[in-house]
């Protein structure tokens, strides 16, 4: 995801600006994947310009992949999205060349909504998905 490998100084500044700006101000969740005791990925949701709402996103370490952990992963933000933060509807942006995210998005419910032209000239495939309305 992004530039691949960053160094060890980067992801420290990386995180030192999450916690100082992001955890502290309370701009958005974020959380850490962990899986079998180690670190795996991340999850967050937040607004986003983008979707004009709140976007989930999740990272897995490839060592991960096929396991189920990206649908556990990704269920239980669009839960904690529709539930604890009571949003009406919450979208995902996927590479257009990425089959197995978009495939899972489309499992979980998500519609694809529009494609958005990315500056190097690539697709992201913007999708939603909206909660069931109230019984």
């Amino acid at each position: 995801m992004g530039d691949g490998t960053s160094s060890e100084d980067a992801d420290r500044a990386l995180l030192g600006r999450i916690f100082s700006k992001v955890y502290a101000r309370r701009l958005f969740d974020v959380w850490a994947v962990r899986y079998e005791g180690r670190l795996v990925g991340h999850a967050e949701i937040k607004p986003t310009e983008e979707s004009g709402g709140h976007e989930l996103v999740y990272a897995l370490h490839p060592d991960t992949w096929g396991r189920g952990l990206g649908r556990e992963l990704a269920g239980a933000i669009v839960a904690h999205g529709f539930g604890t933060l009571g949003l009406a509807e919450v979208h995902a942006t996927v590479a257009a060349p990425n089959e197995a995210s978009l495939a899972l998005l489309h499992r979980l419910g998500f519609v694809h909504v529009r494609d958005l032209s990315e500056d190097d000239g690539s697709t992201t495939r913007l999708l939603t998905l909206h909660a069931a309305p109230p019984s």
